[in-house]
C-alpha cells in the first residue's frame, strides 16, 4: 500500500509517502509562510524523488487539526481534492495524536498540545501501551492550568510535546515539577511520517464528510453566535 500524508495544520508543513508501515520519503519545513502555495509543489517534489504518480497511491492521510484555522483548511482541501480525483480512502487524523507519536518510547503519560492563546491550549493526554497510543483524557480547548492541575492529581510522569512549549515551560514546571518531562532536540513538532503510520490501519472516511477538528469555534463566530443568543434574550 503507497499512501501519501499531508500535513499543514500548524507552522510545520510536511509530506511523506509511505509503502505499508515504511517511510520512503518526507519533506519537513518549520518556516512561516503560505502553506497554500509550498504544499503541492512539496508533493510533487517528493512523488519525483521516489519515483511514484498519483496513480500509484492507495491512500491518503491528512492532519485534521487542531491547529490554525487557515492551515487545516489548505492541507484538508488539497487531500480531499485529491483523493476524489483518484477515487481512493482518506483518512483524518488529530493533529495531536500526531505529535504524540514522538512519545512512543516513553512508558508514562504523553501531553502534547498547542498555544490557543489567552492561556488555552489544544491538547489531550496520551499513553502507549506496546505499540497502541491510548488516550487518557480526551482532546480539548482548555486553560493550561487546567490541565496542569489535573496532571498533578494523575500523580504520573508526564512528556510534554510541543512547538509552543517556551510559551509554558515556566509554569509547567511551577506545578508538576519533576513530574515533568521535558525533552531537548527536535521532538516538539509533528513529523508527516508520523501522521502517515497513524493512519495506516484506521478506516476510510467518506470524502465530502471529513471536517476539520478545529475543537472550538473561530473567534468571530463566536462572538456572531454570542451576539445572536443575546438578541434573542437567550443567556
Amino acid at each position: 500500500m503507497n499512501i501519501l500524508a499531508m500535513d499543514t495544520s500548524n507552522h510545520v508543513m510536511g509530506v511523506a509517502i509511505l509503502q505499508e508501515d515504511t517511510i520512503i520519503g518526507e519533506i519537513t519545513t518549520n518556516l512561516t509562510k503560505n502553506h497554500s502555495v509550498r504544499l503541492m509543489p512539496a508533493v510533487e517534489q517528493l512523488m519525483r524523488e521516489v519515483e511514484m504518480k498519483p496513480e500509484d497511491l492507495d491512500k491518503i492521510v491528512v492532519a485534521s487539526g487542531p491547529g490554525s484555522y487557515t492551515g487545516v483548511r489548505i492541507a484538508l482541501s488539497t487531500a480531499k481534492s485529491m483523493a476524489w480525483a483518484l477515487d481512493i480512502p482518506i483518512v483524518g487524523i488529530s493533529s495531536l495524536e500526531t505529535l504524540a507519536y514522538q512519545g512512543r518510547l516513553f512508558h508514562g503519560y504523553v501531553c502534547p498540545f498547542f498555544d490557543a492563546r489567552r492561556g488555552l491550549v489544544f491538547s489531550g493526554v496520551y499513553q502507549w501501551k506496546g505499540n497502541k497510543l491510548e488516550v487518557i483524557f480526551e482532546e480539548k480547548n482548555l486553560p493550561m492550568k487546567e490541565l496542569l492541575l489535573t496532571l498533578k492529581e494523575e500523580g504520573q510522569p508526564v512528556l510534554f510535546l510541543s512547538p509552543d512549549l517556551d510559551k509554558h515551560e515556566e509554569k509547567i514546571a511551577e506545578v508538576l515539577g519533576n513530574q515533568a518531562v521535558i525533552p531537548e532536540g527536535p521532538y516538539h513538532t509533528a513529523s508527516a511520517g508520523h501522521l502517515g503510520l497513524a493512519g495506516l490501519f484506521e478506516e476510510a472516511d467518506a470524502t465530502h464528510n471529513l471536517t476539520p477538528n478545529y475543537l472550538r469555534l473561530a473567534e468571530a463566530e463566536a462572538n456572531w453566535l454570542k451576539s445572536q443568543k443575546e438578541e434573542k434574550g437567550y443567556e
